[in-house]
């Protein structure tokens, strides 16, 4: 059961503000979260299939992974394309915005590692 967000609570309002003042939010909204550094980090050098993704990240859910692809895609950060053959064979890539964004996980990696 998934609960509905109340879009006119003031928590809500408040993110929305949050987001549209301050561009790191906005960056954080788009990559922030336990998975999604994951995935896009896992698509930095290559493209990889729907089960390429699971194996590299065993411990995320069939459906979160499927959530998070999806957000990713509606951002624009990942293009997804499927090859009509059976059975379906679905790969997953960095776009040119979220290739843009390799920067900033090499930069997030290295102060993870200096500072972890």
């Amino acid at each position: 059961m998934s609960t509905a967000i109340k879009e006119s609570s003031s928590n809500q309002y408040n993110k929305k503000q949050a987001i549209d003042k301050c561009p790191v939010t906005r960056t954080l909204d788009k990559i922030g979260g336990r998975w999604k550094p994951i995935i896009l980090y896992n698509l930095v050098n290559s493209t990889l299939r729907y089960n390429e993704l699971r194996k590299a990240m065993p411990l995320i859910s069939e459906k979160m992974l499927i959530q998070q692809l999806r957000e990713l895609e509606a951002d624009k950060l990942v293009v997804r394309i499927v090859h009509p053959v059976v059975p379906p064979h679905v790969e997953y890539s960095l776009s040119d915005v979220g290739r843009e964004i390799n920067p900033i996980l090499a930069a997030m990696a290295a102060w993870g590692m200096k500072n972890g």
